[in-house]
């Protein structure tokens, strides 16, 4: 009798579960648009207020595709600006409804956001108060537009603001050329000109004037005449301002060459002419600067080297490594370096080379190893993914975000300097992102999710022993169906290990066979929500992100070798039914799926979105982005290794349109009008060779959609590229099922026959 109330209890507890459950409703392509996000953050050097953009899927909608590269056209996605006290967790919005805000910038006091404002065509300065949480546009007294890549840099002791703005007779001049590319009437492209027109057009597009703007009386200097500036930073006394500029020389093709490159600083006092730190060179180089904005360091050959803006040109810089590695001669020479990070005060550099982690101080006298890579090949591969995000202002711990490559433990260590040890921090299932520590105060905030849910941000301590949640902008979604996720291993045909990321079916019932949608790409490892696998999930199909072993020169192999592989996987543990398997990917994963399906029918059914089929075609079919396909095919994300001229039969073998005609799954093709990464011309390729051949092809193009097709478009687009994918599924997937019962008929008549 006294068991009695026990077995009561599990009783309501499971009726109570189960309820809770039944209660849950679709998670739907609506909420799919309503799902919102805290982009744009920006932690005040203070730790005080954390600025960001709220917005949901909509924020997309409406992109005039068709005028990418316009000089004239503006389209700062819209949002709502909010401001969040992070010890509180009070949040203030300064506006009633969505603006369109971008470059959200703190001053160093913390006490004021700079930002733009879209309103109508052209860009405004604002700057909210957090004092008074009010918002004032800064009256600027100057008749140039405010450049739409400019940055905002704020000066640390005068009431300026550092900006970027379109010389007199930019617009005119610039959107001459865009129309005469546009419009014509008669549009010449003359092969000697050093650039290709729309190269041109960005290259025009990218310069501009640097100014400073007083914010109280809208008083305007002029800082730096018209270039392609980037890298804007101004040293924390205000006296100087280092920048980087790129000088464009012709239209490239390898991506090495075509430009010039400089580093110069300006004394902001006087104004003089500017010095160049790095003279004008076709290498790039990149600089670590320390929090106050005068020393430098730099790797060059080998060797890492430091200098100070205040004493530049007056003693030569410092190379802080020649010889100092090792005793041994031959150890010597071997130690190659590389810059990772300078520390706060710059008083010591963050080294790394083969062997492992260095330090070394300003003064080039301690050079050690702090961390010590494995020697073995097999052991480096097997240590977690650490990158350093942030070196202690005491000097004595790096933080570094943590992955494992085996399991979801990911989060954050510290790394003892002294004592050569890491330490967990927090490392857990959770995913976790944009790590931002305070430059004043012990404050750290960061993305977080349970690895399925949307991301929420939280704050800690820089010990991160006391959490707290500041956002909540998904609540709805527990009252919402939701897929779990799982991390898979599986071997390629070539018996090399993979990763996938698998996605359950809502209510799923272990032992049921489920039909299985994969979205392809390349390597995927950390999960997160994607709304496309919960979309599948709430459909009553598994979702699976499968990696994939991209060769260079042999890329087109990589797909069947290790998606099928996955997929068997699956099918032999009985979780999935062999016979209902789909196949989707977007851009260049819609180019895989074209791909695979020429290789391979094992597929019920496959979506090519936005994704192209012939490589060769493609090559100049993307004017507004220049060069790009030929530098993708040849050195990129395409890995042919080499020119059309030179491998013209990889270029054959890696496009699927050549081989259409060993096409056995039905297929469906989604584009935008508008797309200028992969125009609908050249995936309607394979409408035009699969309905020629006799094939199940439709082919849907979104007359106002961009790279994405409908979900790149209108809201009705968004709804109606999803109705078409899941009807396309639902269909082909019952097709599968009609051909297994008019074969079990089959077998039952000659069984009939045989008795007979």
């Amino acid at each position: 009798m006294k068991k009695l109330p026990l077995l009561l209890s599990l009783l309501i507890m499971c009726l109570f579960v189960f309820g809770a459950n039944a209660q849950k409703t679709a998670f739907t392509v609506e909420d799919a648009i309503n799902v919102k996000s805290l982009g744009s953050q920006t932690l005040s050097p203070d730790g005080k207020y954390l600025a960001g953009i709220i917005a949901d899927g909509r924020a997309r909608f409406g992109t005039d595709h068709f005028r990418f590269r316009d000089p004239s056209y503006l389209n700062v996605r819209a949002g709502e600006l909010v401001i969040i006290n992070v010890a509180t967790g009070e949040q203030k919005r300064p506006f009633a409804e969505a603006i369109r805000p971008t470059r959200l910038t703190w001053n160093r006091r913390g006490d004021q956001l700079f930002f733009f404002q879209q309103k109508e065509d052209k860009l405004v300065l604002s700057v909210y108060d957090a004092n008074t949480n009010k918002v004032k546009d800064v009256k600027i007294k100057d008749d140039r537009l405010l450049a739409s890549n400019s940055i905002i840099e704020v000066s640390p002791i005068l009431d300026e603001v550092f900006v970027g703005v379109r010389r007199k007779g930019w617009m005119e001049e610039t959107m001459a050329v865009y129309k005469e590319a546009t419009a014509g009437p008669v549009v010449v492209y003359d092969g000697n000109e050093p650039f290709l027109k729309w190269d041109k057009i960005g290259m025009m597009s990218s310069k501009s004037e640097i100014i400073a703007v007083n914010i109280k009386n809208g008083k305007v200097r002029d800082i730096l005449p018209e270039g392609s500036y980037g890298g804007i930073n101004v040293s924390d006394k205000g006296k100087y301002l280092t920048y980087n500029e790129t000088f464009s020389l012709k239209t490239t093709y390898n991506r090495r060459d075509g430009a010039k490159y400089q580093t110069s600083f300006i004394d902001l006092s006087t104004l003089d002419s500017a010095r160049a730190i790095y003279p004008k060179n076709t290498r790039r180089r990149s600089y670590r600067w320390d929090a106050a904005g005068r020393s430098f360091a730099w790797a060059d050959s080998g060797n890492v080297y430091l200098d100070n803006v205040q004493t530049f040109g007056r003693q030569e810089a410092k190379n802080l490594t020649k010889g100092k590695a090792f005793e041994d001669e031959e150890k010597k020479k071997a130690v190659k370096f590389s810059l990772m990070q300078m520390r706060p005060d710059g008083k010591a550099v963050l080294l790394s080379s083969k062997k492992g982690w260095w330090t070394v101080s300003q003064n080039a006298s301690d050079l050690k190893m702090i961390y010590q890579f494995p020697e073995g090949e097999k052991e480096k591969a097997a240590l977690p993914n650490r990158n350093v995000v942030k070196w202690s202002k005491d000097g004595k711990y790096l933080y570094v975000s943590y992955s494992e490559k085996d399991q979801w433990n990911r989060g954050i260590q510290r790394f003892n300097i002294q004592s050569g040890e890491f330490e967990d921090l927090m490392t857990n299932g959770n995913l976790y992102s944009g790590w931002r520590f305070a430059e004043k105060a012990d404050v750290v905030v960061y993305n977080k999710s349970d690895g399925d849910k949307p991301n929420n941000v939280y704050s800690n301590t820089a010990a991160f022993n006391s959490e707290k949640q500041l956002t909540d902008l998904n609540r709805w979604v527990a009252n919402k169906k939701w897929t779990r996720s799982e991390l898979i291993t599986y071997r390629n045909v070539d018996g090399k290990e993979m990763k996938g990321v698998l996605y359950y079916p809502v209510d799923y019932e272990p032992g049921k066979k489920y039909p299985l949608v994969l979205e392809v790409y390349e390597t995927f490892f950390n999960n997160g929500y994607r709304a496309s696998m919960n979309l599948f999930a709430n459909q009553g199909y598994f979702g699976l992100r499968p990696s994939v072993d991209l060769e260079q020169g042999y890329p087109g192999e990589a797909w069947v070798k290790g998606v099928t592989s996955a997929i068997n996987k699956l099918v032999d543990e009985g979780k999935v039914d062999n016979d209902k398997v789909g196949i989707q990917g977007g851009s260049y994963g819609g180019y895989a799926t074209s791909l695979i399906i020429t290789q391979t029918d094992r597929f019920a059914a496959a979506i090519n979105i936005s994704g192209k089929v012939n490589i060769i075609s493609f090559l100049g079919d993307s004017p507004k982005i220049g060069t790009r396909n030929y530098a993708a095919a040849e050195v990129g994300q395409d890995r042919i290794g080499g020119s059309f001229w030179d491998e013209p039969l990889k270029y054959f073998q890696t496009s699927a349109v050549f081989f259409a005609d060993r096409v056995k799954t039905p297929h469906l093709l989604l584009t935008g009008e508008g797309d200028w990464n992969v125009p609908g011309t050249n995936t309607r390729e394979m409408y035009y060779a699969m309905r020629r051949l006799g094939k199940d092809v439709t082919w849907v193009n979104y007359m106002r959609g961009g790279h994405g097709a409908g979900t790149n478009s209108v809201e009705s687009d968004y709804h109606d590229q999803y109705k078409r994918i899941f009807d396309f599924y639902k269909k082909h997937f019952a097709d599968k099922d009609e051909k297994k019962g008019d074969k079990t008929v089959e077998t039952d008549q000659k069984y009939q026959n045989r008795n007979e």
